[in-house]
């Protein structure tokens, strides 16, 4: 019985991931362009602030990865990442739309004839460029932040991981606090690593690395719109 339970239970296993391998949609960079109306507002102003949950600078997206902007944004949508406004943009994307944004983005401000990107070898990625000071190496190690994006921050071993190194610095502080809220309806990030790599750290901490994340060299920036420029 417990032969045919795991048999079961390996084609059931199986059968989903063949089904979401499936369900992967080929993003197009250009038709994400004609789509991008209610994100140039916010992401494509050079130093754009918003307001909730504090005053910090909205996160630069141009050069993200895409499969963490198609994670991101359908965090948004089921409510996993709380923010009113993200959480209804997300809602009128369809999944083709996110994944034409994510194509979009992830290429956005690439030369044109560069070769694409390849995965990251986490053991061959540089040093980052900025050496953090003993209190902040400590505190890195402490989650051991760099096993998941990558010793230079900007190399995620897994794609729908973030890069953050250059990131805001206080974006990034904002949404290391959002991994410790809890039991808020309109703030708060549900991911269980994430949750339980922020709550080791307190406020003062979590700003310190922040800081210095935002102090290496990386991938991520704003590109204006020509009407913003």
């Amino acid at each position: 019985m417990n032969k045919l339970f795991t048999t079961i239970f390996a084609v059931a296993v199986s059968c989903a991931t063949a089904a979401s391998l499936a369900q992967e949609i080929k993003g197009d960079a250009k038709a994400g362009e004609t789509k991008n109306a209610m994100c140039i507002g916010c992401h494509g102003i050079k130093g754009y602030q918003a307001s909730f949950p504090e005053v910090y600078k909205v996160p630069m997206i141009s050069g993200q990865g895409a499969k963490y902007i198609v994670a991101a944004l359908n965090e948004y949508k089921k409510g996993d990442h709380k923010h009113p406004t993200m959480r209804a943009i997300a809602d009128s994307l369809s999944d083709q739309d996110i994944a034409d944004l994510a194509a979009h983005y992830s290429a956005d401000g690439l030369v044109a004839s560069a070769e694409p990107a390849k995965p990251a070898d986490p053991k061959a990625v540089k040093a980052p460029s900025k050496e953090p000071s003993a209190q902040v190496q400590a505190l890195l190690n402490k989650a051991n932040c760099a096993s998941c994006h990558g010793a230079n921050f900007s190399s995620p071993i897994d794609p729908s991981y973030p890069k953050i190194g250059g990131q805001h610095a206080d974006y990034l502080f904002v949404a290391l606090k959002a991994y410790k809220t809890e039991n808020n309806p309109k703030v708060g990030r549900g991911n269980a690593i994430m949750g339980g790599m922020a709550k080791q750290y307190t406020n003062p901490e979590l700003k310190l690395l922040a800081n210095y994340l935002s102090s290496v060299d990386g991938d991520l920036k704003t590109i204006p719109q020509s009407k913003f420029r």
